[in-house]
């Protein structure tokens, strides 16, 4: 039997198994739902993009998949920024939790898995901070990261 004759058969399969292992994603935060804003808001995040930070609570920017600009990530297990998201509905209550941080005013909701997500208020754009469970010890710390970003990119008002 010569090996050479076989050869060309595995090395595809094993391409295709490398490449498969390279492009897979674990439950690791590193995939995020790219929002679809309107024309307005897509130029804000755009801008947003341009001006968030290359480390976020100690941790290197490492954004996730799909790439967008309207996405963005930092460590592992990933802290996701999206912006351009639509309006939470427990904007509505006024028992909701909120939270001020560099100037920026913050929804909090607490989710069922134990993680964080925070919505900006009173900006053009609505902009998604989600801290997984095992971040959550730092507290509001990746929000005083974002925060000036949010405030030099998306400015006051209400969304549309």
């Amino acid at each position: 039997m010569n090996f050479f004759r076989h050869r060309p058969i595995g090395l595809p399969a094993l391409a295709l198994l490398i490449a498969a292992a390279g492009c897979s994603s674990a439950d690791d935060g590193t995939r995020a739902a790219v929002p679809d804003p309107g024309a307005k808001v897509t130029e804000l995040c755009q801008n947003l993009d341009g001006t968030l930070p290359s480390e976020v609570d100690g941790e290197g920017r490492r954004d996730p998949e799909p790439a967008s600009a309207l996405t963005a990530g930092w460590g592992n297990p990933a802290i996701i920024l999206r912006c351009g998201v639509p309006r939470p509905a427990e904007m509505d209550d006024p028992e909701a939790d909120g939270v001020e941080v560099e100037g920026v005013g913050w929804l909090l909701q607490k989710r069922d898995d134990g993680s964080y997500r925070f919505t900006t208020t009173l900006r053009r754009a609505y902009v998604e901070v989600t801290i997984p469970k095992a971040r959550t010890g730092d507290g509001m710390a990746p929000l005083v990261d974002v925060a000036p970003a949010v405030k030099k990119a998306i400015p006051e008002g209400i969304a549309d």
